[in-house]
């Protein structure tokens, strides 16, 4: 092949006894140049592989990737285009064959800049080429070669010369190595057709400063690159060079690390290892012994010879581990037990770690067996050091056999121990017995004397009856499983032993059967529990089933013809017999006399003690089948003398007579709130029918006294959720008139927390009018805190009640509720007159405080009165509510200079004062004045006994005006201010950006000939008006023509525009404008801009500013606030925070409680 002026030649030689050569045309650099060819190149071992028989050649040009066959006929197989590609970066290309899924075929890697894509070539069975994408690298560099080292590792030369091993399946950067020192030689002046005069393009000129095709190449895992002074070879090491690579280092935990990832096949770039995968793992392994016995050496070499023995146990720490680790992984226990253990038990803080690091080894059951010496050595050393516990562990997982049994057995008898001691007789020697009568010669005798077991003996209780429990299984203690053989002879055994007469070495005073007595006395529950998980494996063993009746007759003389056992263990006895007989193929025979003779034992009213638990017990054996062992009429007559009402209620359930159950709940008294759940549940939950939901409702209705009494809230919530049509059948039953009123306080009152709605009960007034009457006898106090939440109740009749019962207060609040004020009010009245004569003919033995109180409290009540209602009340109204409580106040003061004056006139001044205080705000000051000049008492001369009261109000009043004033200055300061910034930002000039006219684009000075006004907004553009007009720029409102910016609202038209447009509807102008009529066209000698005649417009940014001062400011309204001022001020009758002299009642801005004043000093303006 030949390359000349940008053209690709195939040279064709053919002999027929005279020399000659043609030539043909492959592309053509009319269509872009080629910088790059590489042709698939086969090795020996693959010359029969189906694609070399295509010749297949690829190129790269500055746009794209050719894939051409040149066999048996020229055709393109694949055209992949760049893209977009930065123009100095190097066009790379590279032929390989790989391993995709156990099939070989050639890939194709090509790059451009940071990016290879690599293109899978495959044959199909019609004998046509099909080129698949791969997945792409992404790198951070720009290549300039790229080549392939073998199937999984390529490696990359970027712009900075600098070689990046590639694991091309993980994409892994292995190892980078700077190649600057090379020099390496460019191919540039052929790129640039130096010698040829340069007639090449400069794209290609550019690519060539960083081409080096000519200068690398590779061969046999070996890669050439040509410097200026020499040539330099470079490989990947064999896995061998690598290892010893960090061992030269002495970098011996890397190095087993590499050696270990060689051996399992994980190694990135792994060179020399060759042959199956057997064999590759053998040479590892062998290297790696060496390694270890090495690094053993180096672990006793290193050793700190002096210093604490912390320092040394760490060193060994950090060292041995890795041994033992790699001694496992490579299956070599034979060199972890010989010659490491002997090398390391030279010194002996290095024996202690190795032995600690087989502990969680052997826990995991990774490590089974061990030498005898070893593992002698391993218990004596955690013995040494008191971690017994860690001995326990580690002996039920090891293979003892090789063991001195009776040493252990010793050991762990003396240690308690009790595990691994049953796991040493049962695995070292096959008995399964002894273990159970060591246990039992320690638990029996305080059983049997009836004493309370220590800690220890609790454990070793339970432990025996789980070993019980597995041996009866087929499992072995305490983990694993017995072996096949010997499972059936185990359980024979451990029957055989559980159903003794007697004990070994039983003393005459010995009662039968000691084991089975034993454990029912340490915990009959639990060893029933293993009898019943053991029955469950009796299927078809004539045998097991045998053992099965013989130790359920031993329980039953054991427990039956005892007295030492309580009612709840007899009880455990007989729910087991029950469940095993309800078994359907149920085996064992049971006398039902005995079932009689426990009813009789469980139910006997002579013994009071244990109630609970006696009923417990025959719940829990009725419930596990034994009711078929009893007569039901004499099971329910004995229950209901023995008062056991869940049995009752078991019972009667299972006859569907849900009526009586009531009872039950009714007469027991733990469980007698849980009624109103039950009816609640038979009244709501489907699945009964109506009689039986007729028959307990009934039952409710007959015990309804009894359901308010419990609990009142429940009662009349389940009256209102099921039968609220009935509540008035409900209120005649009950009699009992302080029921009737908790129950209604709990159906009416929504305080007390009844989950109905109010309005679903179908209630009349009479109800609601009945439960306040019932009120005003047993809860006075809380008359009016009630009204004001209930709802459902007549006016007039609830006055006439309280009237009833001289509830004055609720007479004169349900007096203001009907709108009669003045009637309320002299109600208060005539309550406070009477508390101020008690008060004055009061001696000095009285309770003072107690009346001064009630006085106090009368005056308040009466003053909130007038103040809720003055609001709404004309003057002269006003003033017959608070001139007479002012001359109520002040009647006992005009007895001070009688014969008997009162005791306490401070208090009443006091008082009085405060009744001032609060009618300043609705009666006029000289009204006041004026009308205590006019009492005959004080218009004769005696103002000096109300002097003090006279005095405060002007101090008052001076103390408002003062108030007033500085207020007022103030909010006249900041509105000045306020005004002042927005007429500044409103009459501010506006600047035009340009010239011209933004929709026309011409100079607005050039269009003399029509009179048209030129429009100038805030934003700085500039139009005709005329253009605008066209635009339909204009909104007509209020009669007026606003203009809009064009330019502004098309950019905005999606959201902003209809936002403007919504605004300028609501009243707010969206931008500035300002208009130039064209006899006044701005220029350079003389620029005059007049403004338009038409009201000033804001434009966004004003709008959101003034929007945010209002909002900062935001209150009461200014010019209300100035209005009112203004009034009060040109007054000759102002009063501080008074109300309107005389028609229609006025609400003043200050008499509202949400009135605030936010005071701020004043800014400060710049001139």
């Amino acid at each position: 092949m030949l390359i000349l002026q940008e053209q690709l030649y195939c040279i064709l030689r053919r002999v027929m006894g005279v020399r000659t050569c043609e030539s043909r045309c492959l592309f053509s650099g009319s269509k872009g140049e080629v910088c790059c060819i590489e042709p698939l190149h086969s090795k020996p071992e693959l010359k029969d592989h189906p694609i070399t028989q295509f010749s297949l050649l690829a190129m790269a040009s500055l746009t794209k990737i050719l894939v051409i066959g040149l066999k048996p006929s020229l055709k393109v197989w694949m055209t992949f285009p760049y893209g977009r590609m930065d123009p100095s970066s190097v066009p790379l290309l590279a032929w390989h064959f790989v391993a995709v899924h156990n099939y070989v075929n050639p890939m194709l890697a090509f790059c451009r800049g940071d990016v290879v894509h690599f293109l899978l070539v495959k044959r199909d069975e019609s004998g046509a080429i099909h080129v698949t994408k791969q997945k792409h690298l992404h790198l951070y560099y720009d290549l300039i070669n790229f080549t392939w080292i073998n199937s999984r590792t390529v490696v990359l030369l970027d712009s900075v010369e600098k070689l990046h091993v590639i694991d091309r399946q993980t994409q892994e950067e292995l190892e980078t190595v700077e190649i600057s020192e090379v020099q390496l030689v460019y191919n540039s002046s052929h790129f640039k057709s130096l010698a040829t005069g340069g007639n090449v393009s400069q794209a290609l000129a550019l690519v060539g400063e960083k081409a080096c095709y000519q200068s690398i190449s590779s061969y046999g895992g070996q890669i050439f690159y040509l410097g200026t002074k020499s040539v330099y070879v470079m490989m990947l090491r064999s896995w061998r060079e690598r290892v010893d690579h960090l061992l030269k280092q002495d970098c011996l935990t890397e190095a087993l690390a590499l050696a270990w990832s060689f051996h399992e096949g994980k190694a990135k770039a792994v060179v020399g290892l060759s042959g199956d995968a057997s064999k590759r793992k053998a040479v590892v392994a062998d290297r790696m012994v060496e390694i270890l016995f090495h690094y053993a050496d180096r672990a006793l070499k290193k050793c700190p010879d002096q210093g604490k023995i912390q320092v040394m146990e760490q060193h060994f720490q950090d060292m041995v581990p890795v041994i033992v680790d790699y001694c496992l992984l490579l299956q070599r226990k034979d060199l972890l037990f010989s010659q490491m253990y002997d090398k390391l038990s030279e010194n002996s803080v290095a024996k202690g770690v190795f032995l600690e690091c087989l502990e969680p080894y052997i826990l995991s059951d990774k490590l089974v067996g061990m030498t005898p010496q070893v593992m002698k050595d391993l218990i004596v050393h955690f013995q040494d050091k008191k971690l017994m516990e860690n001995v326990e562990a580690l002996i039920v997982h090891m293979d003892i056999t090789s063991l001195d049994i009776q040493q252990v057995v010793l050991m762990c008898w003396e240690n308690r121990l009790y595990d691994a001691m049953i796991y040493v007789y049962n695995r070292g020697m096959n008995e399964f017995i002894s273990p159970m009568e060591k246990l039992f010669r320690v638990i029996a005798p305080p059983l049997n004397a009836g004493r309370t077991l220590t800690d220890e003996q609790v454990v070793m209780g339970n432990k025996l009856l789980v070993y019980i429990s597995c041996c009866l299984a087929g499992r072995a203690y305490p983990l694993g499983d017995i072996p096949e053989d010997l499972v059936p002879v185990v359980k024979n055994q451990v029957f055989e032993f559980l159903i003794r007469l007697h004990s070994a070495e039983a003393s005459p005073e010995e009662e039968i059967y000691p084991y089975v007595r034993t454990l029912l006395h340490f915990d009959t529950r639990e060893f029933l529990n293993v009898l019943a998980l053991t029955f469950e494996d009796f299927k078809n063993d004539k045998q097991a089933v045998e053992y099965q009746q013989r130790i359920v007759d031993i329980l039953l003389k054991v427990m039956v013809e005892n007295s030492d056992f309580t009612p709840s263990q007899v009880g455990c006895l007989f729910t087991f017999l029950a469940r095993q007989l309800a078994k359907p193929d149920n085996t064992l025979f049971v006398n039902r006399t005995l079932f009689d003779q426990v009813l009789e034992f469980l139910c006997s009213p002579d013994d009071d003690s244990r109630h609970s638990e006696r009923q417990q017990v025959l719940l829990e054996l009725l419930q596990a089948g034994g009711i078929v062992q009893f007569e039901e009429s004499r099971l329910i007559r004995m229950a209901e003398k023995a008062e056991f009402y869940q049995i009752c209620e078991f019972m009667y359930e299972r006859e569907h007579q849900y009526d009586k159950i009531i009872d039950c709940y009714l007469r027991d008294p733990l469980r007698e709130e849980e009624v109103f759940n039950y009816i609640h549940n038979i009244l709501s939950i489907p699945g009964h029918s109506a009689e039986e939901k007729q028959s307990v409702w009934q039952k409710a209705m007959d015990h309804i006294e009894e359901l308010v009494s419990l609990r009142p809230c429940k009662a009349a919530e389940l009256v209102a959720t099921h039968f609220s049509e009935q509540i008035e059948t409900v209120i005649k039953k009950l009699q009992n008139q302080v029921l009737l009123f908790k129950f209604l306080r709990s159906l009416l009152d929504p305080r007390e927390g009844i989950h109905v709605n109010q309005e679903l009960l179908q209630m009349s007034p009479c109800v609601t009018e009945q439960f306040i009457e019932l009120l005003c006898q047993f809860s006075p106090n809380q008359v009016i805190e009630t009204l004001q939440v209930l709802e459902c109740y007549r006016l007039e009749e609830t006055i006439q009640i309280t009237q009833k019962y001289q509830l004055h207060e609720v007479t004169a609040y349900l007096l203001e509720k009907k709108g009669d004020i003045h009637g309320a009010f002299l109600i208060m009245l005539k309550r406070l007159q009477s508390k101020l004569q008690e008060i004055t003919h009061q001696d000095e033995k009285s309770k003072e405080d107690l009346s001064l109180k009630d006085v106090e409290d009368t005056m308040v009540e009466t003053i909130a009165l007038c103040q809720r209602n003055s609001h709404n009340l004309n003057q002269q109204q006003r003033e017959a509510l608070w001139f007479p409580l002012l001359e109520a106040m002040m009647a006992p003061q005009k007895l001070s200079g009688s014969a008997a004056p009162h005791l306490h006139p401070e208090a009443l001044k006091s008082l009085t004062m405060q009744v001032l205080n609060s009618m300043a705000a609705f009666i006029a000051l000289p009204s006041i004045l004026q009308r205590i000049l006019q009492d005959p008492v004080y218009g004769k001369g005696k103002l000096g006994e109300i002097q003090g009261l006279i005095l405060g109000m002007l101090d008052t009043f001076n103390y408002e005006q003062t108030l007033l004033e500085t207020t007022t200055s103030l909010l006249n300061q900041d509105l000045h201010w306020s005004l002042c910034n927005l007429r500044a930002s409103v009459t501010r000039g506006l600047n035009p950006k340009q010239d011209y006219c933004s929709i026309c684009l011409q100079q607005y000075k050039r269009r003399q000939e029509m009179a048209d006004e030129i429009i100038v907004f805030s934003c700085g553009h500039l139009y005709h008006s005329f253009c605008l007009q066209n635009k339909e720029c204009t909104i007509e409102t209020e009669g007026q023509t606003r203009w809009t910016c064009y330019k502004c609202s098309s950019s905005n038209k999606g959201g902003k525009l209809s936002e403007n447009s919504s605004e300028i509807k609501k009243g707010k102008t969206t931008s500035s404008q300002v208009k130039m009529s064209p006899s006044c066209h701005p220029s350079k000698g003389d620029s005059t801009v007049k403004k338009a005649a038409s009201e000033p417009v804001l434009d966004p940014q004003q709008i959101q500013a003034f929007d945010q001062l209002c909002r900062l400011y935001r209150g009461s309204s200014r010019l209300a606030l100035l209005t009112e001022l203004s009034q009060n001020r040109s007054s000759e009758t102002y009063r501080p925070f008074s109300g309107s002299q005389s028609g229609s009642a006025f609400s003043s801005i200050f008499q509202n409680e949400n009135f605030q004043l936010q005071l701020i000093p004043p800014p400060v303006t710049e001139d």
